[in-house]
């Protein structure tokens, strides 16, 4: 086998272990190029890039056409204080109000109604539900996110939206593991410490994970430090005990293994970008995120490219990553699935089944 085909293979693999963010509401000449250089796994839009529901249809459909393989077409859609299609299609319920009512149905028609939104525009994927839980510690941070301290009905909650995912054909993704429901920093901007022993965290904030480790399609890493657990300082994201020895194995979770965004202050306290790219992988990690500067994009590639090149133990790593996506993607009916340009009469009736559901919602609280 040639030099010139092992790296263009290499390049392909360390590729589709990337979902990356970019600026701009449609694809530039720019992005093409770094698209059709990088051939990412997935792309990921915010509100920056979103300012109608046709728009977003076609920055999805323009993007994935410089891909060569299928991508998941990804979105933070939780509803309440994290809705990037609220000022597109209509604001969703969050997930403390839904929770609230106490009716199961509503809980997975909440999950069926922000995938109706996300397939809608052209979205595959949804970075929701938030498995965390709702402790006093994090309730000026996570706020309206989360379902219940309970770890029993933080999973009832979860469980029912990613079946309301499930239903319309949208991949869902449990968060933040291991649970920053005891942290009191927001991870955005720093690493929070969070001194909980591991015989709690097994009986609480990982019960969801337990429970729920068939369901989710992703699983995706905080940047929290757990120094009970691993009596390091390190974040989660980059911990080989925390995403192998205890998510992959003692969980026993199969399917992928994403960080949060590795832009995020969290993990920037801990390593460079470049680094955290390449330890997040070797820790166990099969993709991650790096959604909002293009800029930082290039050199986590080219750090895992580079590492790769000169270590055949982690060229091994990376093909064997980039197998399991590649695999997850074969079998995946929701990254197959046809979707039309959102008509004006569909997104009529997203607004009105949202405003129905709000309706709901209110009505079935105030009925408690």
């Amino acid at each position: 086998m040639s030099a010139v085909k092992v790296n263009r293979d290499l390049r392909a693999q360390v590729g589709q272990l990337l979902i990356l963010g970019f600026d701009g509401t449609y694809v530039s000449a720019k992005l093409r190029a770094m698209l059709a250089t990088l051939q990412p796994g997935g792309i990921i839009l915010f509100a920056r890039n979103i300012t109608g529901p046709r728009q977003a249809y076609e920055l999805l459909r323009d993007s994935q056409a410089c891909l060569t393989q299928r991508g998941f077409l990804c979105v933070d859609l939780e509803g309440g204080t994290v809705d990037r299609l609220r000022d597109v299609i209509a604001p969703a319920p969050s997930v403390s109000d839904v929770f609230a009512t106490g009716n199961r149905k509503l809980f997975r028609q909440h999950g069926r109604i922000l995938g109706d939104e996300a397939r809608a525009l052209g979205f595959n994927t949804d970075f929701a539900p938030v498995f965390d839980l709702r402790l006093l510690p994090s309730a000026s941070v996570l706020s309206s996110r989360t379902a219940s301290p309970d770890p029993k009905d933080a999973t009832l909650y979860a469980r029912e939206c990613l079946r309301g995912l499930r239903d319309v054909g949208v991949l869902g993704c449990g968060k933040h593991f291991p649970g920053l429901g005891e942290a009191n920093l927001d991870t955005h901007h720093e690493l929070p410490s969070i001194a909980k022993p591991w015989k709690r965290l097994w009986n609480e904030d990982l019960y969801p994970y337990r429970e729920l480790r068939r369901e989710a399609a992703f699983v995706m890493v905080a940047h929290a430090a757990y120094p009970a657990v691993t009596k390091k300082s390190e974040p989660a994201s980059l911990s080989r005990k925390w995403i192998t020895d205890i998510l992959r194995k003692k969980i026993g979770y199969k399917g992928l293994i994403i960080t949060d965004d590795l832009e995020m202050g969290g993990v920037a306290a801990a390593a460079s970008i470049e680094d955290a790219a390449i330890t997040t992988l070797e820790a166990g990690a099969d993709m991650f995120l790096i959604c909002h500067k293009e800029e930082k994009v290039w050199p986590a590639y080219e750090a895992v490219l580079s590492k790769a090149e000169r270590d055949r133990r982690f060229a091994r790593l990376i093909a064997e990553r980039a197998r399991r996506v590649a695999a997850f993607k074969k079998k995946s009916r929701e990254l197959k699935r046809k979707v039309s340009p959102p008509s004006d009469k569909l997104i009529d009736k997203l607004r009105r089944e949202l405003w129905e559901f709000s309706e709901q919602v209110r009505y079935s609280q105030a009925a408690r």
